[in-house]
């Protein structure tokens, strides 16, 4: 086969450091756009993102060349210079050191998609911690409380 092709989901979550409540709306108003370039510019087509106050989801394929490791570092280096760019408040901004990355069927998509976008919405009934705990379930990853948040 001469061709190598791929298509592979992933929904990758991770927080500012600590969870600090720090992205305010209006920076997230080009947060947003700008993670989703990120994505683009890496071959990574983004389908969603979006996040609250101290965290972000990224909905994307998977390039067929990087692996997510690769993705999450060149996605928060980049949006950790650009965001220290945007003013005082955001001088010492960082991300934390972890994240979560899922895989998901094409045929649940939409339903990620949705569940990003709603983020404010769905984190009026729900914390990070709570929700990032419920994702580790669902995918069933063992995880050490003493580590996951950092």
């Amino acid at each position: 086969m001469p061709q190598s092709l791929s298509r592979i989901l992933i929904h990758m979550v991770f927080s500012t450091k600590n969870r600090e409540p720090v992205l305010t709306p209006e920076i997230r108003t080009e947060m947003h756009p700008y993670l989703a370039g990120v994505l683009d510019n890496i071959d990574c087509p983004s389908l969603r993102v979006g996040g609250v106050a101290d965290h972000v989801h990224l909905f994307f394929g998977l390039s067929r060349t990087k692996s997510p490791a690769e993705v999450v570092e060149i996605v928060k280096t980049s949006s950790s210079k650009w965001i220290k760019t945007k003013g005082a408040p955001f001088a010492r901004f960082h991300w934390q050191a972890g994240y979560g990355a899922f895989s998901v069927s094409q045929s649940d998509a939409d339903t990620v998609v949705n569940y990003v976008a709603n983020q404010e919405k769905h984190h009026q009934k729900m914390t990070f911690q709570h929700e990032y705990r419920k994702l580790l379930e669902k995918y069933r990853i063992t995880f050490d409380e003493k580590y996951v948040w950092d």
